[in-house]
């Protein structure tokens, strides 16, 4: 008895997601910052990867010219292995639009 191999000729793809293609208004962007600020404080890398999707979604090269960053820099400090100091954190948030907000815990 043959067997029968049935063939698909298609494969499944995947695309890579990608966070800041939908970061459309002022409020999708605080609220990206926010849920890392909320559910993560202490991922300093989460945080500046967060900061680094904002920045592309509204344009690095805008992001870096309003921080008075270089735009490389930027895409440095603000990548999974960077390491922004708090006044660049400080300059990008500016230029983005959105603030850090203190609380009591």
């Amino acid at each position: 008895m043959p067997t029968i191999r049935k063939k698909f000729a298609t494969k499944a793809s995947t695309s890579r997601y990608d966070v800041a293609e939908h970061l459309r208004t002022p409020e999708d962007m605080a609220s990206c910052l926010d849920a890392w600020l909320e559910d993560a404080p202490e991922d300093i890398s989460g945080i500046a990867r967060a900061l680094g999707d904002i920045a592309r979604a509204k344009g690095m090269s805008l992001v870096a010219r309003e921080a008075g960053l270089r735009r490389a820099s930027l895409y440095r400090a603000l990548s999974a292995d960077g390491n922004p100091s708090f006044a660049t954190v400080l300059k990008v948030a500016r230029a983005l639009g959105v603030r850090l907000d203190a609380q009591a815990v």
